[in-house]
């Protein structure tokens, strides 16, 4: 009967991990593909949860990483990460020691300043967001 719950779980596991496609439960789908084979072969209840945590585990922090980089890779950045890089044209003189700046991304105002606090921006420049902190783009001089 353990057998039988096992191959419940691993479905369970994998049909969360079709519905929310974040790499999170294939780990432990996989420690209990182990933990079902090790029941199979006639392993006691107690070996069957210990391979079932260990494998998971080791699953989890040694192929976690290297999925994430790979399969991740092609993901459309939004929000704020999609900022970063992007052009803006200054409309309002950038200066962080005046507390002054504005500049126009994607046709939205943004206030802004410099990434450099000795760099003075004027109207017209182009420039380059590097971060965006609050509600302000942290910008640099297009070279």
């Amino acid at each position: 009967m353990t057998a039988i719950y096992w191959l419940i779980g691993i479905v369970v596991l994998l049909v969360i991990e079709a519905l929310t496609m974040g790499l999170t439960t294939i780990w432990f789908a996989g420690g209990a593909l182990v933990a079902f084979i090790a029941c199979v072969a006639g392993a006691g209840l107690e070996i069957q949860a210990i391979l079932f945590v260990v494998v998971s585990l080791i699953l989890l922090f040694v192929t976690r990483p290297f999925a994430k980089r790979y399969i991740n890779k092609g993901t459309e950045k939004t929000n704020v990460e999609g900022l970063i890089g992007k052009e803006a044209r200054v409309t309002e003189r950038i200066d962080n020691k005046e507390g002054t700046g504005e500049a126009v991304l994607s046709g939205q105002p943004w206030s802004a300043r410099s990434s450099d606090d000795g760099q003075i921006l004027e109207p017209g420049d182009m420039a380059v967001v590097e971060a965006v902190r609050g509600v302000k783009l942290i910008v640099r001089k297009q070279s």
